[in-house]
């Protein structure tokens, strides 16, 4: 009788087999077995070694997403910085082409035109019932004159930012972006620029000044309407600020807001009836 130990098993087991074929088919049976629990052995360390790789590749990829999200917003802040540097550098552009024109404009007024402008004063105090001084009118006749603009379209402008009251004294409601002072209306991030524009000082005293007011409304809508050569855009831009106007006119396909269409009428209707008269 021979014994068959099952040592490859990791056993000490004597197994008695009484005949030759026996042992040889036991022992191929149990070498058999030894294999496949040696090869359950490798599946489990390639098991581990795959799901290793597996969690690394996971966090490279996660690194690597996030790295990719940091560059796309990197990109889209340079993207947003060249814009406004091009918005910048086509303001300044047409900041420099309008200086240019206003040198070279003819400002000198012949005796026979004082006439008509007491005449438009006259007209803008009766229709203000008082509240826009003759002075104010002349003043604002001399001014529209040097830049080419009608004295109506600035009139009716100043109107309807003061509500009809046309107070130099006026502080409108505060906004995200502060309040808005004096006669025209001109916000602390605007006026200093187009005081600058116009060589004139600037100081927020100054913006109740309605002399100064209206030189600054006039230069301002004088550079606005040399900038977009249309007043449905130029009387927006005024009133929404130049990025403002630009999104109102990609929201509605049309830059004649109701602000616009009203200034434009009404002037309109102020040189219809010096027309007749």
């Amino acid at each position: 009788m021979k014994c068959l130990r099952l040592i490859d098993l990791e056993y000490n087991i004597c197994i008695p087999v009484h005949s030759t074929l026996a042992y040889q088919l036991v022992n191929r049976i149990l070498i058999s077995e030894g294999n496949a629990a040696g090869m359950n052995k490798y599946m489990s360390i390639f098991v581990g070694i795959v799901s290793i790789v597996t969690i690394i590749f996971i966090i490279s990829l996660d690194r690597y997403q996030t790295q990719v999200d940091g560059l796309e917003e990197v990109n889209q802040e340079l993207s947003r910085q060249n814009e406004q540097l091009s918005r910048q550098n086509q303001q300044l552009q047409a900041e420099a082409s309008f200086s240019m024109e206003v040198l070279s404009s003819n400002t000198n007024a012949d005796y026979s035109q004082w006439s008509e402008r007491e005449e438009v004063a006259e007209h803008f105090y009766e229709d203000s019932n008082g509240r826009f001084k003759k002075s104010w009118g002349i003043y604002l006749m001399n001014e529209a004159e040097k830049h080419d603009l009608d004295p109506y379209l600035v009139y009716e402008l100043l109107k309807v930012e003061t509500g009809g009251t046309f107070d130099p004294e006026l502080i409108g409601p505060e906004t995200q972006y502060g309040h808005a002072y004096g006669m025209s209306q001109f916000m602390k991030n605007t006026a200093p620029w187009i005081a600058e524009m116009a060589h004139l000082p600037y100081s927020k005293e100054l913006l109740f000044d309605p002399y100064y007011s209206m030189q600054l409304a006039v230069v301002y809508l004088d550079f606005l309407h040399h900038k977009y050569d249309n007043w449905d855009e130029a009387l927006t831009a005024y009133h929404r600020g130049m990025t403002g106007m630009e999104m109102y006119k990609e929201a509605n396909g049309t830059a004649r807001s109701d602000y616009a269409k009203e200034i434009q009428t009404s002037a309109e209707a102020h040189r219809t009836l010096a027309m007749t008269n």
